[in-house]
């Protein structure tokens, strides 16, 4: 069963709700709540380093894996659509950040995103190049990191939240 693809722009939204269980161990239930519905659970957890446990994949490796995914889902997407043969596909991710020690505490900040499509094909390179683009522009994670982002936080307290800068 095929969906027909919509004519106009859509609002992608997904929500996650966290909770802290065990020694650092977070149980996630995300949703996609538009164009539809659909619900996944998950969970990170860290190792002793930060005094974990393990019991789960740490924040980070969902990151690289999302990234992976993505990249790879747009290929398989836009190939039947493009008419690229995809015989085989294999992507290779590295993801380095900059992790600096400030006192008890640390900052990090994002360094170099690598991705290597290993795409066998009876295709033109020509055509295999126009899927690589076009499945990098249509990648979610792959076009939020390519630009400057405003994340926002509140605290709750009392009956409402508290913007933090």
């Amino acid at each position: 069963m095929s969906i027909e693809q919509p004519k106009e722009p859509l609002t992608v939204t997904f929500t996650c709700e966290g909770r802290a269980v065990g020694k650092m161990r977070n149980e996630l239930d995300v949703a996609m709540t538009e164009p539809m519905v659909e619900r996944f659970t998950m969970a990170t957890d860290e190792g002793p380093f930060h005094g974990g446990d393990a019991t789960a994949p740490p924040p980070l490796a969902h990151f690289i894996a999302g990234l992976t995914g993505c990249i790879m889902t747009q290929l398989r997407a836009f190939a039947k659509r493009m008419d690229v043969v995809i015989d085989d596909l294999s992507v290779n991710a590295e993801v380095k950040w900059q992790w600096t020690p400030k006192g008890r505490i640390y900052e990090t900040a994002p360094k170099s995103f690598h991705i290597d499509v290993l795409l066998e094909s009876s295709s033109s390179l020509e055509d295999q190049i126009a899927l690589v683009q076009a499945a990098k522009k249509g990648c979610f994670v792959e076009q939020t990191l390519g630009q400057a982002n405003t994340v926002t936080h509140r605290i709750k307290s009392g009956d409402g939240f508290v913007a933090i800068d």
